[in-house]
């Protein structure tokens, strides 16, 4: 995925945007050996050699903070015993390890956010904070009401009640029922065991958002790193905002 050059050279720390485009009209800036000139160019980073004053710049190796669209068809863990494709095939190669925050289960998409701030993602994931996931769910048949609330109160799934969940009911078809269900839950295949319970089988799952952050613009497959606005705003939800 690309992104602006002055981006990229803010976020490896040599300058701020405004002055990184300063440093690209001095003809100061080099990508893959020749002088960029034009402001607004696109590069990648993994990819492209970028050079300033002929010093060549990586990535940040601080604090990174990355959301990929997951497909399906990957795992979410760093590497497989058996070679099958993981979500660190679609990242950049950085300087520092990347963990997922949570699960993404093989045969679901949609946004994962992965971080190297420990803090942060222990926190997201804690119970306590009720970080907020909602899901574009379809199902086989038609769930009626009655079972539908009895998700929304809880069942029970090995013996612990699940938290309640919000579902609304988007569209009803002969292949099946579209529902959006917002839970704060992380359990292990949790919604496809929860409909599985009322006996509707999941045909489909993608995770559309994920603590306030959503997928926006960003197609399967690729990622974005997050904006500064949005780290901030994950911090305040897990009371980090002051550290």
């Amino acid at each position: 995925m690309k992104i602006r050059l002055n981006k990229f050279l803010s976020q490896s720390g040599i300058a701020s945007r405004r002055e990184a485009d300063g440093l690209i009209e001095a003809g100061r800036v080099k990508v893959n050996g020749k002088v960029v000139l034009t402001l607004g160019t696109k590069i990648n980073a993994v990819e492209d050699r970028i050079e300033v004053d002929g010093r060549v710049i990586k990535p940040a190796a601080g604090k990174v903070y990355i959301v990929v669209n997951k497909p399906v068809g990957y795992l979410v863990t760093r590497k497989d015993p058996f070679a099958r494709s993981t979500v660190m095939e679609l990242l950049p190669e950085l300087s520092t390890r990347l963990y997922p925050v949570g699960r993404l289960d093989y045969d679901s998409q949609g946004i994962l956010l992965l971080t190297n701030d420990g803090e942060l993602c222990n926190r997201l994931l804690h119970p306590r904070y009720k970080i907020k996931k909602m899901y574009m769910v379809k199902v086989k048949g038609k769930p009626g009401v009655a079972d539908l609330k009895k998700l929304q109160k809880g069942i029970y799934l090995d013996n612990k009640k699940t938290s309640p969940a919000k579902i609304i009911k988007l569209r009803e078809s002969l292949r099946g029922t579209l529902l959006r269900v917002e839970l704060h839950e992380g359990r292990k295949r949790e919604i496809r065991r929860m409909f599985a319970y009322i006996g509707h089988e999941v045909q489909a799952l993608k995770r559309i958002s994920f603590a306030g952050i959503a997928l926006g613009k960003l197609k399967s497959g690729q990622w974005r790193y997050l904006s500064s606005r949005e780290v901030t705003s994950l911090k305040k939800k897990t009371g980090l905002e002051s550290k």
